[in-house]
């Protein structure tokens, strides 16, 4: 198999056809039959920032939109705000998810020990993951995102879809004898929800307005 990469959508080229089939760099040959391993997001300088690994396919995100980002910034705030001490809300990190899947989304609520060197956590440390949808993504959040974690084992899944510019929020639980996530409601206006640990945050105020 040639390089297999989401732009998106997934391309496989065949070694028999060359190295530079339409010009694609070297680079973005996987470096063995199997693909790409977790541990190659580490040394792929070359890949573009927040690369995700799943399957052991290249999944390239494309740049954000202003109410994307403007929900995960406020949201994240409210996380931090009302997170227990041993608990952290980070962004930009990936979870290993297995040998051939590291994703990155956009929110993780992890317990693991602080470490400075740290560049991904193991699913057993993370107790929420929060992916807000965007178009090119949205497959992937709704569908392989939602097994992956699942299987995993992390307990709680948060997809956040946009409604008329409003944020609401797709609330999934672990049932732990599946290994598959339960819909535990879809909230709209205020979320108050009892676990990871208690949490209300007002969805509307999340919304970016200008004086």
């Amino acid at each position: 198999m040639g390089p297999c990469f989401r732009v998106p959508p997934l391309f496989c080229v065949p070694r028999q056809y060359g190295d530079d089939v339409d010009g694609l760099p070297e680079w973005m040959w996987p470096p063995r039959a199997e693909g790409w391993v977790a541990e190659d997001l580490d040394t792929l300088v070359e890949a573009p920032k927040h690369t995700e690994l799943i399957d052991g396919v290249l999944v390239f995100r494309q740049p954000l939109r202003v109410w994307h980002n403007a929900i995960r910034t406020q949201l994240q705030q409210a996380l931090i705000e009302q997170a227990p001490h041993a608990a952290d809300v980070a962004w930009g990190m990936t979870i290993r998810l297995d040998e051939y899947s590291r994703t990155e989304p956009d929110l993780l609520v992890t317990t693991a020990p602080l470490d400075f060197d740290r560049t991904w956590f193991a699913p057993e440390d993370v107790l929420l993951v929060i992916e807000v949808i965007s178009a090119e993504s949205a497959h992937r959040d709704r569908t392989v995102k939602l097994r992956k974690y699942a299987e995993a084992g992390i307990p709680h899944y948060w997809i956040v879809e946009e409604e008329n510019s409003a944020p609401v929020v797709h609330v999934y639980e672990l049932d732990g004898p599946t290994k598959a996530y339960a819909p535990a409601g879809i909230v709209r206006g205020v979320l108050d929800r009892p676990v990871p640990f208690p949490l209300r945050v007002d969805l509307d105020s999340l919304i970016p307005r200008r004086p």
